[in-house]
């Protein structure tokens, strides 16, 4: 990918965090969720930031002022991809980079599949948990959103996912990026028009969960805190609003469902080599 080399935002604060940040290098694996679609960088449009970008700079940045060396970041996620896709491509390039922290995010591409097999995907899931964990890497996994509106049919889905995923934590030490949880993401104001990606202050909020999911203090304390009350919406704008997002986003993607195509065909990692964070 030829793009002009973005800045990573860092935290918000100088005071230095309260536990030490002793990783030295993060990868993250997944799908669009951390590839960070609906995020762009300021300065450079055609390139995604998202939660785990912004996780890794705020890292870095608080290595560097414990007197540390920066952290180096790799991100291998690409949009489109079903959980075991993520592993049987991104997996072994993770291991190989030797990271001592990774996260690794995804299920919420095979959720919206009806045929699914739940326990199939959470075996796949458990076995990359454990050969990344007997390389003495912490792990960051991720439990699925609940949805609501048009998507809420996915909820007792994702749930059994979820109880997968706190399971597989839980035998294995591997740590917990609560989604479910978060009550500032019932907001459908913090969701993209496609309504299955965040926006940036989405992400960002995300990626103070992932602070905390990894035993640290967040950036910002009141990342949960949900938005203020909306001002009511008349019936016939959201019906107009979701008329407009079945034709732009739910046909587009029905029509890679029926065609056997993904939005993620010919597209590679973003930041495939671990490297000084943020970059140079």
């Amino acid at each position: 990918m030829t793009a002009t080399t973005p800045e990573p935002e860092g935290p918000t604060t100088d005071l230095p965090p309260t536990t030490p940040v002793r990783w030295t290098r993060y990868i993250a694996m997944g799908d669009s969720f951390s590839e960070g679609l609906w995020d762009p960088y300021p300065d450079a449009p055609d390139v995604q930031r998202g939660w785990a970008d912004i996780l890794a700079a705020t890292l870095s940045a608080r290595r560097i002022a414990a007197g540390d060396a920066p952290l180096e970041y790799a991100n291998l996620a690409i949009r489109g991809r079903k959980l075991r896709q993520i592993i049987a491509e991104q997996l072994d390039a993770t291991i190989a980079a030797q990271p001592d922290l990774v996260s690794l995010v995804g299920g919420g591409n095979d959720i919206l599949r009806a045929k699914a097999d739940l326990d199939a995907i959470s075996a796949a899931l458990e076995d990359a948990v454990v050969a990344l964990r007997a390389t003495g890497a912490d792990v960051l996994i991720g439990t699925g959103f609940k949805a609501g509106a048009a998507l809420s049919w996915t909820n007792g889905r994702t749930g059994i996912f979820n109880a997968n995923v706190w399971s597989i934590a839980q035998r294995h030490g591997a740590h917990v990026l609560d989604l479910w949880g978060m009550r500032s993401l019932a907001d459908l104001r913090l969701w993209s028009e496609d309504r299955i990606h965040l926006i940036p202050e989405g992400h960002q909020r995300v990626a103070n969960a992932a602070l905390v999911a990894l035993g640290l203090d967040p950036e910002d304390a009141t990342y949960d805190v949900p938005l203020d009350v909306a001002p009511p919406v008349a019936f016939r704008e959201t019906a107009r609003a979701n008329a407009a997002w079945m034709r732009q986003h739910v046909g587009p993607w029905v029509k890679r469902r029926l065609t056997g195509s993904s939005s993620g065909d010919g597209r590679t990692a973003k930041w495939p080599t671990p490297e000084t964070w943020p970059r140079a």
